[in-house]
């Protein structure tokens, strides 16, 4: 009897220690196995980031080099010139934009004396034939200078030549509005203006953006805004408050916008019907605008064409109108120019600006606009990717995927690209670093894998996975406090001797 209940003890007691190693085996599986699996499969994926990097975008300091060559006709230098020619010298000067960021522009400066070919040239009569001749034997990289030096004697004088090599995706449409056609059959010559006017000053600026033209005719469209009669006058007046509210009812018919990815800039070309004719705009100040035009910036512009004269009493309707192009895209291509940023500059009366033509930019203006579009695209990458930091910090949750960290790497590596090839003087490469540096920012900070509706917050990670692993985990953690308070109580049990 004794041994029988000696055996079923012994019996109990083994399978207790049984029932022990396996709530300890599957506690160990489950701490040393399952959480680490569970736990590396369900991470977010972050790619690293260059951030001291970008944390050093926002305290550049950009260097503008501006390879000048000062060319000396004979009789130009003066008797006590220290110094042999051809030399060399660099000129500095810093401009601070703010206390982080500051521009230093660098002339280097390369003086030497005329060639035969140049000083055959200088002897012309007028400026013009002169810079015809000179130009294709100056540098003809962007961003270089070359300043003729002539003496006072000089048939040249005082006349002083600013240089016409001209530069500077979109779509560009023109658009006729007719809102009268019953009374005016108008006719434009849209083709030959534009590859007469605009394609030349686009083929200019092909290497900054793509483009593409298109026109199109519209019936019955009218701008939206009543003008007002002017007794005075006898025409009807649009003030320069109402024009704002002209543009949103034509756009509407326009299309190009809605069905274009691609920024669209808007030159309409707007016909008042006979009830409104003939139509003026008025400047803030009340006086009339001698062109009948306005623009407005990142959309178009927008030209009134009033018809000459009165109808005759016997004439037919429709009177056929032929627009004068030369007189209509000589304001396009002024609106064209300003929307690209590109300014008049007011020259001493001395100066003589040769006109540009049909390529619509001068060589200075070229320069000035690539550097100013280059600071502002390396400006704007920093600011993208310093937001894109900041989320991405801010936020542990986001996945950043290895096809965004390149884009980051290749916008970082670009911008520094672009300040040294501005620092060196190379004015176009620069340019287009700048322009892949927007790229990549843009790819990565607009990536789909980054939208908010991708990732959980830690609380909802918890609300999901909580229902799972809390059935499995009761049993263990029970079996575990068991374990332990039974350790606990045996050792607190006096030890039997024989």
């Amino acid at each position: 009897m004794a041994a029988a209940a000696a055996g079923a003890a012994a019996a109990d007691e083994a399978e207790k220690a049984r029932g022990r190693r396996a709530a300890l085996s599957f506690a160990a599986i489950a701490v040393v196995l399952g959480l680490p699996l569970w736990w590396r499969t369900t991470e977010t994926y972050r790619a690293a980031l260059p951030y001291a990097d970008i944390a050093a975008l926002g305290e550049l300091s950009f260097q503008l080099a501006a390879p000048v060559a000062v060319v000396f006709a004979p009789g130009s230098l003066p008797g006590d010139l220290s110094r042999p020619l051809p030399f060399r010298e660099t000129q500095e000067e810093e401009t601070l934009l703010n206390p982080r960021t500051s521009i230093v522009s660098r002339y280097e400066m390369v003086y030497r004396s005329t060639t035969a070919q140049e000083e055959a040239a200088l002897d012309a009569v007028t400026v013009q034939e002169a810079d015809a001749t000179l130009h294709p034997l100056q540098d003809a990289s962007l961003g270089s200078l070359t300043v003729y030096v002539i003496p006072e004697t000089s048939s040249l004088l005082p006349q002083c030549l600013t240089g016409s090599r001209c530069l500077a995706g979109y779509e560009i449409t023109f658009s006729l509005l007719n809102p009268d056609p019953k009374s005016h059959a108008v006719h434009w010559d849209i083709e030959g203006a534009v590859s007469h006017y605009v394609q030349p000053f686009l083929d200019k600026l092909s290497f900054m953006a793509n483009f593409s033209v298109d026109s199109q005719i519209l019936y019955y469209a009218v701008l939206g805004v009543t003008p007002r009669f002017d007794k005075e006058s006898s025409s009807f007046l649009l003030s320069a408050h109402s024009l704002p509210h002209v543009i949103n009812p034509v756009e509407a018919r326009l299309g190009s916008s809605a069905a274009s990815l691609y920024p669209v800039l808007n030159f309409l070309l707007y016909v008042p019907e006979r009830s409104h004719s003939p139509l003026y705009i008025q400047d803030k100040d009340g006086a009339l605008v001698g062109t009948s035009a306005f623009h407005s910036p990142r959309w178009g512009g927008i030209m009134v064409y009033n018809v000459e004269g009165p109808a005759p009493p016997q004439a037919s309707l429709p009177l056929r109108v032929d627009v004068d192009m030369v007189r209509v895209m000589e304001v396009f291509l002024a609106q064209l120019r300003l929307l690209f940023g590109v300014s008049r500059e007011v020259l001493p009366p001395e100066f003589l600006l040769e006109s540009p033509g049909n390529e619509g930019l001068a060589d200075w203006e070229l320069d000035r606009l690539l550097w100013a579009r280059t600071v502002e695209n390396v400006a704007t990458v920093s600011t993208t990717l310093t937001s894109l930091a900041q989320l991405l910090d801010k936020i542990g949750n986001i996945v950043i995927k290895d096809d965004v960290a390149s884009e980051v790497y290749r916008a970082v590596a670009a911008v520094q690209s672009a300040m040294a090839e501005l620092a060196a003087g190379r004015l176009h490469s620069a340019f287009q670093a700048s322009k892949e540096a927007v790229t990549s920012s843009e790819r990565a900070f607009f990536d789909p894998s980054l939208l908010h509706l991708l990732y959980f917050p830690d609380d909802q990670k918890f609300a999901i996975y909580i229902p799972l692993f809390l059935p499995m985990a009761v049993p263990i953690l029970l079996s575990l406090a068991k374990i332990f308070r039974e350790a606990k109580q045996r050792k607190k049990e006096p030890t039997k001797t024989d």
